[in-house]
C-alpha cells in the first residue's frame, strides 16, 4: 500500500518547489513565472523513513469553461480525488489572498484531509504570513520553507497523523516497467495520442501549441506488461528556443532521453518529417534507443500511399542509421491505427534487448566477408579475425582484426546493414567497435634450436 500524498494551492506558491525537495530531485521545472506546472506530475516522496507518493498539480484557477486554466483545474481536481492526504499551501510573505480564501472553502468540502502549509517562513520573514492563515479554518498552519527544506518533520507529523489505514493507491511489486518517451515538434499531438493509449484523460490536450512544459511520467499496463510512459514538450530547433520557460521545457523533454529504452517520435502527417523531426530521431539513436515512429493526424491524409513512400525515402537517404525503423500511422484524436503501436514497440525493445550467439555470428561473419572481402587500407588487405557482442541494450559488437587503422565507412555500413537484416535488429542503434587481435607470442623472444 502507498499513500498518496497531492500538493495544491494558488499559482506560484511554491509547490513545484516542495514536489521536488520531497523526490530529492528536480523532477519539476521551477521559475518565477506563475503557471509554469501545468499538467499533474507524480513522483516517490520521502521525509526521513516515510514514503509516498506525491502529486504535483497546476495552480488553482477561477475558471470552469472549456479554456486552458479551466482544464488545468479539472487537472487538479483529479489529483485531489486520488489523494490520500492533500497539503494545501499559501506564500506566507505575501499572506493569505482572496483566491486562498475561496479555495479553502472549496476544500472544507471535500472529503480529503487537508494540511495547511504557509511556505517562505524562512527565519522569520512569514510568520505574520503563517499566523494570519488561522482565519482559512482549515486546522493549524505549518510554517516550512521548500526551498531551505525547513519545517519538513512537523510536516512528517502531520501527514502521519492524517494517514488513513488503507491509503486509496496501491502499488503492486511486479516486474521492471518498459521506459517509453513519445517525443515529437510542438501539437504534433503526443499527450493526446497518450491519453488515447491509457484510456483517460490524464494530460491536458487542446488547439494550443506548447501546452506540456514538464516531462510527465505515468505507469500504465498493456497486457499485463508494465509501462512508464513520458510525455515531454514539444523540440524545436534550438534557434527558434528564445524563451527561459522553454528552454527549461526542451531541456527536460530532451532528459527524458535519459530514462527511455524505446522511443516514439510522434510526427504530424500534414508537416510529414520535416528536418527537425530527423534531427529528434538522429538524436534518439544517438542516445542509443530504440525508436519507432508514430505519424500521426493520418486520417487527414488522402494521398496516404504517396506520403508514406516520401517519409521513407526521407529516412533512408538523410538518415541512414534509421533504415528499417518501424512507421505507424495513426489518429489520436480517433484511434485508427493506434492498436499497432504498442507491437511495434515491443519488437523494437525485443531488438534493442537482442543477443547474438558468438558461433551464430561467426558464422554470418563469414558468409559476409565471403561475398564482400573487406577492401584494402592503405594498400593492405584489411584482415577480420572475427566478432563478439560485447553488449545489448543497444546491441553493440566488437570486430577482432589483425590490422590497425579504421574500418572504411561503407564496409562498417556493409556489416552494420547485414546484422540488421540477418537478425531483425530495425529500429534499433548497431554499433561496431574495432579492437586490434593481440599476438600472443609479441614480446617474447624465440627459442633457438
Amino acid at each position: 500500500m502507498t499513500l498518496t500524498v497531492a500538493i495544491i494551492g494558488r499559482p506560484n506558491v511554491g509547490k513545484s518547489t516542495l514536489f521536488n525537495r520531497l523526490v530529492g530531485r528536480r523532477m519539476a521545472l521551477v521559475d518565477d513565472l506563475p503557471g509554469v506546472t501545468r499538467d499533474r506530475r507524480e513522483g516517490e516522496g520521502r521525509i526521513g523513513t516515510m514514503q509516498f507518493r506525491v502529486i504535483d498539480t497546476a495552480g488553482l484557477e477561477e475558471a470552469f469553461d472549456d479554456s486552458l486554466e479551466a482544464r488545468m483545474r479539472r487537472q487538479t481536481e483529479a489529483a485531489l480525488d486520488e489523494a490520500d492526504v492533500a497539503l494545501m499551501m499559501i506564500d506566507a510573505r505575501t499572506g493569505v489572498t482572496p483566491m486562498d480564501k475561496h479555495f479553502s472553502d472549496w476544500l472544507r468540502g471535500h472529503a480529503t484531509p487537508v494540511i495547511l502549509l504557509a511556505n517562505k517562513c524562512e527565519g522569520r520573514a512569514g510568520e505574520s504570513g503563517r499566523l494570519e492563515a488561522y482565519e482559512l479554518g482549515l486546522g493549524d498552519p505549518i510554517g516550512i520553507s521548500a526551498e531551505h527544506g525547513e519545517g519538513l518533520v512537523d510536516l512528517a507529523d502531520a501527514i502521519e497523523a492524517l494517514a488513513p489505514e488503507t491509503p486509496k493507491a496501491e502499488q503492486e511489486p511486479g516486474e521492471k516497467p518498459l521506459m517509453l518517451a513519445v517525443v515529437g515538434r510542438p501539437n504534433a499531438g503526443k499527450s493526446t495520442l497518450i491519453n488515447r493509449m491509457i484510456g483517460q484523460d490524464r494530460l491536458l490536450t487542446g488547439p494550443e501549441a506548447g501546452i506540456t512544459r514538464d516531462a510527465i511520467s505515468i505507469n500504465w499496463t498493456w497486457q499485463d506488461r508494465a509501462i512508464r510512459l513520458f510525455d515531454t514538450a514539444g523540440m524545436r530547433r534550438r534557434a527558434r528556443v528564445d524563451q527561459k520557460l522553454e528552454k527549461l521545457a526542451v531541456a527536460d523533454g530532451r532528459r527524458a532521453l535519459d530514462f527511455a529504452e524505446v522511443v516514439v517520435l510522434l510526427v504530424d502527417a500534414t508537416q510529414a518529417l520535416e528536418k527537425q523531426d530527423l534531427a529528434i530521431a538522429r538524436q534518439t539513436l544517438d542516445e542509443g534507443r530504440a525508436l519507432v515512429i508514430g505519424i500521426n493526424k493520418w486520417d487527414l491524409i488522402e494521398n496516404g500511399g504517396e506520403v508514406l513512400s516520401g517519409i521513407r525515402y526521407r529516412l533512408e537517404h538523410q538518415l541512414a542509421q534509421a533504415k528499417g525503423v518501424p512507421i505507424v500511422t495513426l489518429s489520436a484524436v480517433t484511434g485508427r491505427g493506434i492498436e499497432k503501436l504498442m507491437p511495434a514497440v515491443i519488437r523494437a525493445e525485443k531488438a534493442w534487448n537482442f543477443r547474438v550467439p558468438t558461433a551464430k555470428l561467426n558464422d554470418w561473419l563469414e558468409e559476409m566477408t565471403a561475398r564482400h572481402p573487406p577492401p584494402l587500407v592503405s594498400g593492405r588487405r584489411f584482415r577480420i579475425r572475427y566478432m563478439t557482442q560485447a553488449k545489448s541494450r543497444p546491441p553493440t559488437f566488437a570486430l577482432f582484426t589483425s590490422s590497425g587503422g579504421e574500418l572504411p565507412e561503407s564496409y562498417e555500413r556493409y556489416l552494420i546493414n547485414g546484422l540488421r537484416e540477418q537478425f531483425g535488429l530495425k529500429g534499433v542503434p548497431v554499433r561496431i567497435n574495432l579492437r586490434k587481435s593481440r599476438n600472443p607470442y609479441e614480446g617474447q623472444s624465440r627459442k633457438r634450436s
